[in-house]
């Protein structure tokens, strides 16, 4: 059978045989080119193994770095936000805020599971996970200092009088007119 030709009486009326019967020489017969080497590609399977997951490591240690970095972005949008909301207290301001001590409360609460796919015995995910911790913290404070400045935190002593005793008499002095 001719090379490229269509296999005929196969059931199949497009198929083509690609197997190589030509007398023509074999592709191990031509030279390499320039610059390539075969040795490169008969390495020890152990060490192409092992550059394969150093490679994987690297990739893990990048990436458990730049969720750990995630946080900074949206601390600044956060505080762009709270910043437009204004210093009044009004159904937007307070719902930013709310938000802006919720997500990172959520998110400090599941750090295990966002670095989870990170883990590897080679990928040291202290650092990544502190820095984590730290920019939602910052987060957290950046909400508590918008309900300071919108006056929702009782720092004043004001703030307190209801739940004081009340004051007692040291002094009581009366008035009248004497008679003797």
């Amino acid at each position: 059978m001719d090379k490229g030709k269509a296999i005929m009486g196969s059931g199949r009326r497009w198929a083509v045989d690609f197997s190589d019967n030509s007398l023509a020489p074999s592709s191990r017969d031509i030279p390499d080119p320039p610059g390539f080497s075969r040795a490169s590609q008969e390495q020890d399977d152990s060490t192409v193994t092992k550059q394969k997951k150093e490679a994987e490591a690297n990739w893990k240690a990048q990436k458990a770095w730049e969720v750990a970095q995630a946080p900074f972005k949206n601390l600044l949008m956060m505080g762009f936000m709270m910043w437009m909301a204004g210093n009044t207290v009004h159904l937007f301001s307070i719902g930013i805020t709310f938000s802006a001590l919720w997500q990172p409360l959520s998110a400090l609460q599941g750090v295990g599971k966002v670095f989870e796919p990170y883990k590897d015995n080679k990928v040291d995910l202290l650092a990544p996970k502190l820095v984590f911790i730290a920019l939602n913290l910052g987060a957290m404070i950046l909400g508590v200092w918008k309900l300071n400045t919108l006056g929702l935190l009782p720092t004043h002593a004001s703030d307190w009088v209801s739940s004081l005793p009340p004051a007692q008499e040291v002094e009581y002095s009366g008035g009248g007119i004497a008679f003797h």
